[in-house]
């Protein structure tokens, strides 16, 4: 995995971004997520929060969006609590960027099942088109990152871009699905395996077969 750290905060960080608020849309969603939880717990939202705020970021960079140091101190002040606090939830979770990154962040998973299925020829593919893991390329599109199991073993190997997972890749499936999104255009996500429709075994399903086609009740059946 590629190391994480924060941005340096320089005063051309603090220039850029040591006025940010939420404009009105997330404001209202920020709102939002802290009106579900009781009095007195609003902290409980700073996950949604620094989302919003990457989106927003996002938005404005036309790219995935990070978290500068400026931001978390706003979300800290949105919420009353300690900075520190906030740093702590965004270094933890990798779903937050801390660095800025490109328009699309695509994420390899290296973990067994998916090195086992091909994730080498997954990463040799990223970096034949001039991806480097922990780098964003120079015309700002991609930025690659090697990271930890995302949960899609049984449709390995996979990536994640952006929202969006990809699976049952080959480096031949890979590129379609980047040159898809280079040309602005919405490739399928989930499996790429043909006839292939979630993680149902290749081949099909051998048992509980009548839920392929809907939510069948099998308990007056047993």
């Amino acid at each position: 995995m590629a190391d994480r750290y924060l941005e340096a905060d320089t005063p051309e960080l603090r220039a850029r971004w040591g006025a940010f608020a939420f404009n009105p849309a997330w404001d209202a969603k920020a709102r939002a997520a802290i009106a579900r939880y009781p009095e007195g717990r609003r902290r409980s939202a700073v996950m949604a929060l620094l989302d919003y705020a990457q989106r927003q970021i996002g938005e404005e960079t036309q790219t995935q969006g990070w978290l500068p140091i400026p931001v978390m101190e706003y979300v800290a002040r949105y919420l009353d609590m300690p900075v520190i606090r906030v740093v702590e939830v965004a270094t933890f979770y990798t779903m937050y960027n801390l660095v800025p990154v490109g328009r699309f962040h695509v994420q390899v998973c290296g973990t067994t099942p998916c090195m086992l299925r091909g994730s080498d020829d997954i990463m040799a593919a990223c970096k034949a088109r001039g991806m480097h893991p922990g780098h964003t390329t120079g015309d700002g599109l991609w930025t690659l990152n090697e990271v930890e199991c995302m949960g899609n073993c049984a449709s390995a190997p996979m990536v994640q871009i952006n929202d969006d997972n990809y699976e049952d890749l080959t480096a031949e499936r890979l590129n379609f699905v980047l040159d898809e999104l280079a040309a602005g255009r919405e490739p399928k996500p989930g499996t790429q395996e043909p006839g292939r429709y979630t993680v149902e075994p290749l081949g099909g399903p051998t048992t509980l077969t009548q839920m392929v086609s809907g939510n069948h009740d099998y308990r007056g059946e047993w």
